[in-house]
């Protein structure tokens, strides 16, 4: 018996669940509803920022998944409302689709603090979606003075995008970067890795006050609203600016659902149990709007589990770990997992040269975390140890050299095992 599906968002989660979907269901049909025009890659956004990319280049999808027969693509359409007893979605009193199953795959929004006109002006813009990107690329092209609320990644990749564009154009201009942390990239890095970004951001002119939060802005009236031409820090200086991006974190674009009887959790995303369903039956959601991970490759497997069970095939998404990220700018690439920073009573080990840095810090002889600076391979091994919380304390050879070798034995057939140590 074929099925209608509903899918309501095309990012990494919704174009996944799509794929599985038509995959899984041969005669299933499937209605995809989002509020952009475009399907592209939240990642490369500052790369369209740059000149780099177009929005063409920033798809993600290379054959005609959205176009087939059993897809109906309603696009750029947000949708306002759900009736989560009928499974329909509705963009203000006009009913939009339904279906038998409904995944809800909106991602996140930029979150704005409410912060003197941060929220009003017509020159401060989050960096989320491509609209942000080409209101920031225009927007660059007259700025002169620049300031970025947030040295996280998202902060950084915005700066990237600018610099970029600055080169192309030949504009000269002044970047500022405000971070409440002490440290730039503060959720990916340490301290020591951070700096070395940091280092090579300065030597482009771009300047950091680390340790400081933005109390209020000093704005001029323009016909489209007020316009920012300064922030004032909490040290009592002021930064002047023509151009603000906020990059100081996001929150899942689940506000919508309010009345809806889907329940949300404490961070405002849609509460789903080990098959991804939400409180009602029928209705799913993966990616960020379901707050389990912000990682690409999660959202994507997020979404196919989602599918599996929207399909009828019990599956339960049990790879929660989350804790991985990667860095890349002007070619020094950093991976980290797990902790970044040690707690009470951890164990630091560290090995440096020129090129690269190293750090694991151990907990019990347990790996909590690992930072690879420079040269990043072999990190698929240290995920599987820190995920599974394997102990290598034992091993006795130095932590540096270890690999799969030291885990492996083998059955009385010959075959390889998993061998752990004693």
């Amino acid at each position: 018996m074929s099925k209608r599906h509903l899918i309501i968002g095309a990012g990494a989660a919704g174009i996944a669940a799509l794929r599985t979907i038509l995959k899984e269901g041969p005669q299933d049909t499937v209605t995809v509803v989002s509020e952009d025009r475009e399907v592209y890659s939240r990642c490369m956004l500052h790369k369209f920022i740059a000149g780099e990319r177009d929005a063409e280049k920033l798809n993600f999808i290379n054959d005609d998944v959205l176009s087939g027969p059993r897809v109906e693509w309603i696009r750029g359409t947000a949708v306002s409302r759900l009736d989560g007893a009928a499974r329909k979605v509705y963009a203000g009193d006009m009913e939009l689709a339904g279906g038998d199953t409904v995944l809800i795959a909106t991602g996140a929004n930029s979150v704005t603090p409410p912060i003197g006109d941060l929220r009003s002006a017509v020159n401060a813009f989050g960096l989320r979606h491509l609209a942000d990107a080409r209101a920031i690329a225009e927007a660059g092209k007259s700025a002169r003075e620049i300031a970025v609320i947030g040295a996280g990644l998202v902060g950084l990749d915005a700066v990237s995008g600018l610099l970029e564009q600055g080169e192309k154009l030949g504009l000269s201009r002044n970047i500022t970067v405000i971070e409440m942390a002490p440290t730039a990239l503060a959720i990916n890095l340490d301290a020591h890795a951070a700096e070395a970004y940091q280092r090579l951001f300065e030597r482009r002119g771009v300047v950091f006050h680390l340790g400081r939060k933005v109390v209020n802005t000093r704005s001029e009236a323009s016909a489209g609203g007020p316009r920012i031409c300064a922030l004032e820090m909490d040290n009592g200086r002021s930064v002047p600016c023509d151009l603000v991006i906020l990059a100081v974190g996001v929150r899942p674009a689940a506000a919508w659902l309010e009345g809806s009887g889907v329940e949300l959790t404490g961070r405002g995303a849609v509460k789903v149990d080990d098959y991804l369903a939400s409180s009602i039956p029928g209705v799913y959601a993966a990616g960020d709007a379901a707050g389990l991970s912000g990682i690409w490759p999660n959202a994507v497997k997020q979404g196919e589990i989602a599918a599996q069970n929207m399909c009828g095939v019990p599956w339960k998404y049990d790879d929660r770990f989350t804790l991985k990220n990667t860095v890349n700018f002007f070619g020094l690439l950093s991976l980290s997992l797990g902790a970044v920073n040690a707690g009470e009573g951890d164990e630091v080990l560290i090995k440096e040269d020129r090129r690269n840095y190293r750090k694991l810090i151990l907990r019990d002889g347990v790996p909590q975390g690992l930072i690879l600076q420079g040269e990043i391979g072999g990190s698929g091994f240290w995920q599987y140890l820190i995920k599974n919380q394997i102990a290598i304390g034992k091993l006795g050879k130095s932590v540096w050299n270890i690999s799969y070798g030291d885990f492996f034995g083998t059955w009385d057939n010959g075959e390889y095992k998993w061998v752990l140590p004693a």
